[in-house]
């Protein structure tokens, strides 16, 4: 029997998942990856082994909505940026924004950006969740004019963007542009990318303990390094 979406028992169904979900992310928080156990998950929420099997039909299905919700959590903090006036302050804003998302809850980066897990396949929609959170960083960069030295990378983005329609429309989804500032934009954005990241997961895990200085001082550094190479206003 088909269940109505908006019944007592689908109500109820989706505030049981909510729940174990809850509990998953405490049990991550507490001890990694390795730590999330669908029987003491099943304990903490009272109920039985084979009844939370009905809501996630095994540790991975519980993992596979984690990494979703998320990225869903990282987008959620860069598009409440306000990018109307662009330039270099809006790239600080957009890569300040992702580094406190980051800092707040590490559990969760560690999630999508930590070391993979063994055997767990994410599911196919982390692509477009992905792409969800760069896609702020596309409409900064759209108005760049970069440095005669990133043109080798732009010529291979093009490439890209000629021969995958699906991310092209992606960056004119949030650029409004195709041509050369879609080239541009998505150089900009792939470049962000790792400077973003290696900086926050060295502070995540600790790495900058005891060097004398603050991640997001560095941070900011190395965004405006990114924003002359851009020439953004």
């Amino acid at each position: 029997m088909t269940v109505r979406a908006n019944s007592p028992r689908a109500r109820y169904r989706e505030q049981t998942r909510t729940e174990i979900k809850e509990a998953a992310v405490r049990q991550l928080a507490a001890g990694g990856i390795e730590g999330v156990a669908l029987l003491r998950i099943a304990k903490e929420i009272g109920l039985s082994g084979p009844a939370l099997y009905r809501y996630f039909a095994s540790r991975d299905d519980l993992l596979a909505e984690l990494v979703l919700d998320a990225y869903e959590g990282a987008a959620a903090a860069v598009h409440a940026v306000d990018t109307e006036d662009g330039g270099r302050a809006a790239l600080h804003a957009l890569t300040g924004a992702y580094r406190e998302w980051a800092v707040a809850q590490p559990h969760l980066y560690l999630l999508i950006q930590g070391t993979p897990v063994a055997g767990f396949t994410a599911p196919t929609e982390t692509v477009l969740k992905a792409r969800s959170v760069l896609g702020p960083f596309l409409s900064v960069f759209a108005q760049g004019r970069p440095l005669v030295r990133v043109d080798p990378l732009v010529a291979q983005l093009r490439t890209w963007l000629r021969e995958k329609p699906e991310v092209a429309a992606w960056v004119e989804q949030w650029t409004g542009q195709s041509g050369t500032a879609a080239d541009v934009a998505l150089t900009g954005a792939v470049m962000t990318w790792p400077q973003m990241h290696g900086t926050v997961s060295l502070e995540i895990t600790g790495q900058f303990t005891g060097m004398g200085h603050d991640p997001a001082t560095m941070l900011d550094i190395q965004t405006a390094i990114l924003a002359d190479t851009f020439q953004l206003p």
